[in-house]
């Protein structure tokens, strides 16, 4: 009977709307022709980025869409997202929240959802100044060292028995073990030891989840009923990652003594000394954000880019060849070493440019009515940037859909949000406080791998490993897990 009410609810409503004009939007962007009640919801498919940046190419670079009640508008080429990202980007600043991170009220809290406020500044400097600073960084680079020494001695073991290593779940493990030493001064999962599976799976699946097409999202009336279940499904995922915060915190506490210098250390004093500013639930939510955004990310980059050697070795020689070259074969790649290493650079950024982390960035709101390179875009409307889309813009890569990284050779293109023709990982306030963590360690981890080992295919999976299918989530990792297996180098 409820179901009954819900529905008829939505028909008098886009009667109300659609045939009286009761808040109907003017001058919006163009876009696709609506179907009543769903609006353009059935034009998503299963990879929105693809079919997004589809549609971009028939209704222009800034396209609105009705995705149920909600208008949306979508960002497809350099030139708009300059507008949005920076000339305004105070009034795009503040983000849309999916339904599915209210769990835990996780979104009151986070970093990564908050609108721009005082307590959303707080937890910016806190990460700036204390995580990803270039003094911070640069006081662990010993730390992420010696877990790329453990990534590539867990590869040696499977090389002298022959097996093969799923590269997404080796660089995963070594992402979070580096966040948790960095944070906990511990490790989560045994660094030598294929573990850590538990952890990895809810990760993903919080990256899976908080992806989806939610009907609550797009019709906020089935909120009270949450249909498909996905906050009732982040509440247990957040859930399993909140308890092990809770145990390492506590444990902290009761020794009472501050003096790991890690980030834990820097909260804990801040709580004591600003309580009313800062809490056991800032906390907590501060390092789910740097857990769920810091790991995955790494491991989906590391794990294109190996697929994309593999599929065109003479690319894989060429880097093998520049490091045997500059730092020795069979060495570990340290961070100093990456500014003599300008083919092993520009792999990565082609990697970010063809296989962004989070292709759709996370989605932004706007609060009050903007106008936007002549159209008129109005308060609530969410608004996606196509990172995916912008950096296959033919208009602007030649041979866009090329795996060819000496394109960045003679080019000062770079990831840090600078250049919005490529922008893996947004521009602006909004830009992802861990870029100087990244472009540190994707490098190091990718090129210790290729310098101490040559990679070859199972046989048995040779087809599924190098099959390029993307698998949907708020990031884009390989649908099929990339396993290979590491042959010691003569």
């Amino acid at each position: 009977m409820e179901l009954l009410i819900i529905v008829a609810t939505l028909l008098l409503s886009y009667i109300l709307i659609s045939v009286l004009g009761f808040g109907k939007p003017k001058n919006l962007p163009p876009g696709p022709t609506r179907l009543p009640i769903i609006g353009n919801l059935h034009l998503l498919g299963d990879l929105p980025h693809q079919s997004l940046a589809k549609l971009a190419k028939i209704h222009g670079p800034i396209m609105s869409l009705k995705l149920g009640q909600n208008t949306t508008v979508v960002i497809s080429s350099s030139t708009a997202a300059i507008e949005v990202l920076k000339k305004q980007d105070l009034a795009f600043a503040n983000r849309y929240v999916p339904d599915a991170v209210t769990a835990y009220n996780h979104d009151q809290h986070s970093l990564s959802f908050l609108h721009v406020c005082t307590e959303w500044r707080t937890l910016r400097r806190i990460v700036t100044s204390n995580i990803f600073s270039n003094n911070s960084l640069e006081a662990k680079q010993h730390l992420r060292n010696q877990k790329v020494e453990e990534l590539v001695a867990y590869c040696r073991k499977a090389s002298l028995s022959n097996e093969n290593v799923d590269i997404g779940r080796a660089a995963f493990r070594t992402s979070l073990n580096l966040l948790s030493n960095t944070i906990f001064s511990k490790d989560l999962t045994d660094p030598y030891e294929d573990s850590g599976k538990e952890f990895k799976e809810v990760i993903t699946s919080v990256m899976e989840d908080s992806g989806k097409t939610n009907l609550v999202d797009v019709f906020p009336v089935l909120r009270k009923i949450d249909p498909q279940g996905l906050r009732r499904r982040m509440t247990r995922h957040f859930s399993k990652v909140l308890r092990i915060f809770d145990q390492l915190i506590e444990e902290r506490q009761r020794t009472g003594s501050f003096e790991q210098g890690d980030v834990l250390d820097v909260c804990l004093k801040m709580m004591q000394d600003n309580p009313n500013e800062f809490n056991h639930t800032n906390i907590k939510s501060l390092f789910l954000d740097l857990f769920v955004a810091g790991t995955d990310t790494t491991s989906i980059t590391v794990e294109w880019a190996m697929a994309e050697l593999l599929r065109n070795p003479h690319i894989m020689t060429k880097a093998k060849e520049e490091l045997e070259k500059v730092i020795g074969k069979g060495s570990i790649v340290k961070e100093d070493d990456v500014s003599r290493l300008p083919y092993l650079s520009c792999i990565v950024k082609e990697v970010l440019r063809l296989h962004p982390p989070a292709p759709l960035l996370l989605p932004r709101k706007v609060i009050k009515e903007v106008q936007l390179s002549g159209y008129s875009i109005p308060a609530g409307t969410q608004v996606f940037v196509n990172a995916w889309a912008i950096g296959r813009d033919p208009t602007v890569w030649d041979d866009s859909l090329e795996f060819k990284p000496q394109r960045f050779l003679e080019s000062g293109v770079d990831v840090r949000g600078q250049d919005f023709d490529l922008i893996p990982f947004g521009a602006g306030r909004r830009i992802c406080p861990g870029v100087p963590l990244a472009t540190r360690m994707v490098p190091i981890m990718l090129g210790s791998l290729l310098n101490n080992f040559d990679w070859e295919i199972d046989t048995e999976i040779k087809h599924d490993a190098l099959d390029m299918t993307e698998k949907h989530g708020t990031t884009i990792s390989k649908a099929k897990p990339l396993c290979v297996v590491p042959i010691p180098l003569n």
